[in-house]
């Protein structure tokens, strides 16, 4: 990596290069596991080396870790009953 990318991150400019746009959709990647072994290395070596797309990066983790959790969350047995009852009364509403 040149001296002058290592320069811009370290006074906490935004990522806003081609490099570092280029790497925020390869971060999202690397996080779905989606990278080829090479890429991951160079991916997380860029990652290294620049706050500004290590944030991101802690960020898409974290917002995919409680999507994932939210999923697989079921709702209890009576707001489900409610919603399905809820419902119900909507469709008959505009029949």
């Amino acid at each position: 990596m040149n001296d002058e990318h290592e320069h811009a991150h370290a006074h906490g400019s935004d990522p806003s290069n081609a490099e570092c746009a280029d790497f925020l959709e390869r971060i999202v990647r690397l996080i779905d596991n989606e990278l080829e072994p090479g890429d991951c290395t160079i991916v997380r070596a860029h990652i290294d080396s620049c706050s500004p797309c290590l944030e991101r990066y802690d960020l898409q983790r974290t917002v995919k870790t409680l999507v994932a959790r939210s999923c697989g969350e079921t709702a209890p047995d009576d707001l489900r009953a409610r919603v399905r009852v809820r419902i119900q009364e909507i469709q008959v509403e505009l029949r």
